[in-house]
């Protein structure tokens, strides 16, 4: 989990992987250099009720297209808590013209979302006999959220490994957060360069049944802004409006 993490061709080979797949960019660009690894992809998509589905059509087109082993689609009931303006209709999701701040945790944060999808990705391993977790946390061009932090992520590959048959019984599992300390431009470039089409993924807080994106929250914000910074394209689909991305 330090900041570059060997991206060597081939590292994983022989090995299997869980990598959480939310269909978003930097979910897509961790499978996509999981694969170049050499790693076997096991991709591990959650509803936990989001206020939409895109995300998820979005993941299935990624996993289809890059190619895994096995994409799984599971639901866990994390929306009937509420508590976050993803997944609680009758909170509103931010939007803004100024830089993302990323000082204070925003109502789009959900209540112990990364720690369950890990808990989730863990058991599927276990499962499986892998020993490789990846997600696709950032701590730079993010909003602000607890568990995206390093901290969490060691954190949460200490309890792994004791809290599970195959850690006390010698297995080793690891947590592998490879784009941690990369802008959202270096994500880009990088992923432009093992050949993702960001085309096919959604990052919107509030995208509609289409995947439309509304180029006003944090999410669009960011996702914009890191196409400018890596000097590619911006391939996402807006319901009419473009995103404000002027600095104040």
């Amino acid at each position: 989990m330090e900041r570059g993490e060997s991206t060597v061709q081939g590292e994983g080979a022989g090995r299997g992987g869980v990598v959480l797949l939310s269909g978003g960019i930097d979910s897509t660009t961790v499978l996509a250099q999981a694969r170049a690894k050499g790693y076997r992809v096991f991709a591990l998509t959650v509803i936990y009720g989001q206020r939409h589905r895109a995300e998820v059509e979005a993941a299935k087109r990624v996993a289809a297209a890059l190619g895994v082993a096995e994409h799984r689609v599971v639901e866990v009931a994390l929306g009937s808590f509420g508590g976050s303006a993803l997944t609680d209709r009758r909170l509103t999701v931010p939007e803004g013209e100024g830089p993302v701040r990323s000082d204070r945790i925003p109502p789009t944060y959900v209540p112990a979302r990364n720690t369950v999808l890990l808990a989730l990705a863990l058991a599927w391993a276990e499962v499986l006999g892998v020993f490789d977790l990846f997600i696709g946390a950032n701590a730079v061009d993010f909003s602000g959220y607890p568990d995206c932090r390093p901290e969490f992520l060691q954190a949460f590959e200490a309890l792994a490994n004791v809290a599970t048959k195959a850690g006390v019984e010698g297995g080793r599992f690891r947590v592998h957060a490879p784009l941690l300390f990369w802008s959202k431009g270096e994500i880009i470039r990088h992923g432009v360069a093992l050949g993702v089409d960001y085309g096919l993924t959604v990052s919107c807080y509030q995208a509609d049944e289409e995947g439309l994106a509304c180029g006003r929250c944090d999410a669009c914000r960011l996702r914009a802004a890191g196409f400018a910074a890596a000097g590619v394209p911006d391939p996402t689909r807006y319901r009419g409006i473009s995103p404000s991305l002027k600095e104040s």
